[in-house]
């Protein structure tokens, strides 16, 4: 019997081992939610597909360096009789016909070919290229700020849902025991009431304790899902029951007030600001070489052939419709040059275009010192939030005791006929609110120090603080 016993308890202990191992498996760590949500969401997605479109385009900035040399060929049939007369391409509608002068149209066609390479280079430019390579370095600056900041602004806000259902777990907890407790009150109410030891109003006392406990629950349990619903869209998965780290509930942070050693310009949403200001100063480079003259050089090399010979302007005849004739090139040409190109209204317009995106800069200052003092003020707040929380986390436990003892010295008595109904269901009322208070102390403490880390720009200190 004894060894069937013990067999009996091994049997038992394994299953909750096993039970408490799959449970474990299925806790959702922070650290874990952090990097679900920094990987999936949204925001990030986009931007890293920003960053990247704007790291290609510099890429491709880079080749306005280059020269422009453009290849062309083409090969013709037709007539070429022509004419004394002005003649304007307007918008390409027209031929380039070179012949004789004759006094009627000759029908006689033939092919004819022209193969062109050409090439444009503006070699000088007082820097536009260069400053158009800076605007664009500034672009991919200032986007891998953006993302920076939006990653830190997640990793904020993802910490926050964490600790918001927790605690909404908490209260749920809490308000499943006090449900409980309010049970087990109606069962001595019931019996006392049975027995003629107390009123019978005392049984609809209790009644309405119960059906308060149970709205109670059922307010904390919908918070609860509304706050499970928010971390799932943070992580962009599907709402579920979550099983979170109990660590927050059980102890405080290692260190409740830890001081960060980044400096308040370091902050990621102050870089971004900063990173705009910068872009758009260089902007406004840019836009000034537009004032100045552009300096080029071209070359232009061709190669042409025709159908028609040397001896058609005295002899009609003198041509041949042969393909192969008139497409081989027999005649050739070169060009080299330098030219200067300047609108010498450029100066007015681009003045207005300068002066604009200084505008836009001044705004991107402003913007910048406003976040700043704002930032500023936080971590002020900050501190504050984190003294108070420590305060109320040091004496919720004198509470949650003192209303315990009062609810089990109140419940003794009215067992005894000597307390009524409403000293017992008012012990009950303050035990619910200490432990209320008892998570929320807890919590806050938590939330404080996120706050803390947001005010500071260092998620490490919140992080890294367990």
């Amino acid at each position: 019997m004894q060894n069937i016993a013990l067999k009996h308890i091994i049997i038992c202990l394994l299953g909750v081992l096993l039970v408490f191992k799959a449970h474990s498996q299925n806790v959702l760590t922070l650290k874990e939610a952090e990097q679900m949500a920094l990987a999936n969401y949204g925001t990030i997605k986009a931007r890293i597909n920003q960053l990247n479109s704007s790291k290609a385009y510099l890429t491709e900035t880079k080749t306005e360096y280059l020269p422009d040399v453009t290849l062309s060929g083409q090969q013709d049939y037709g007539t070429v009789n022509s004419q004394i007369g002005p003649l304007y391409g307007l918008g390409g509608f027209a031929t380039a016909s070179s012949g004789p002068l004759t006094g009627n149209t000759n029908w006689s066609a033939a092919f004819g070919s022209l193969y062109l390479t050409n090439v444009n280079w503006n070699v000088f430019a007082f820097g536009r290229a260069t400053e158009k390579v800076k605007v664009q370095q500034r672009t991919v600056n200032l986007n891998e700020a953006d993302l920076a900041q939006e990653q830190f602004q997640h990793e904020v806000r993802v910490a926050g849902a964490y600790l918001s259902l927790l605690a909404a777990q908490q209260l749920s907890k809490a308000q499943q025991d006090n449900l409980n407790r309010t049970l087990d009150v109606q069962k001595v109410v019931y019996a006392r009431v049975v027995n003629g030891l107390n009123p019978g109003v005392d049984s609809s006392q209790a009644n309405a304790e119960v059906a308060n406990a149970r709205i109670a629950l059922t307010n904390a349990q919908e918070t609860e899902a509304e706050q499970a619903n928010i971390l799932a869209q943070y992580l962009t998965i599907a709402p579920k029951d979550f099983v979170l780290d109990s660590i927050f509930n059980t102890k405080p942070p290692a260190n409740a007030d830890p001081q960060s050693n980044m400096s308040l310009q370091d902050h990621p949403t102050l870089r971004f600001y900063e990173n705009r200001i910068k872009q758009s100063d260089e902007q406004a480079k840019y836009l000034s070489t537009f004032s100045y003259p552009t300096v080029t050089l071209f070359g232009v090399f061709q190669g042409r052939g025709s159908g028609f010979n040397s001896g058609f302007e005295t002899n009609s005849n003198d041509y041949t419709d042969d393909y192969f004739s008139g497409v081989k090139p027999t005649v050739y040409n070169y060009l080299l040059g330098v030219g200067i190109t300047w609108n010498i209204t450029n100066p007015i317009r681009v003045h207005y275009q300068v002066k604009a995106q200084k505008f836009t800069s001044a705004e991107a200052k402003d913007e910048y010192d406003l976040v700043s003092q704002q930032l500023q003020d936080q971590q002020i707040l900050a501190e504050t939030r984190i003294s108070n929380a420590l305060k109320n986390f040091r004496q919720v436990p004198t509470e949650v005791k003192a209303a315990n003892d009062v609810f089990i010295q109140k419940s003794a008595q009215y067992k005894n006929g000597l307390a009524n109904i409403v000293d017992f269901t008012q012990a009950l009322y303050e035990l619910n609110r200490a432990e209320v208070d008892n998570y929320v102390a807890r919590n806050n403490v938590w939330q404080a120090l996120l706050y803390k880390a947001a005010a500071t720009g260092d998620f490490g200190i919140f992080i890294n603080n367990f």
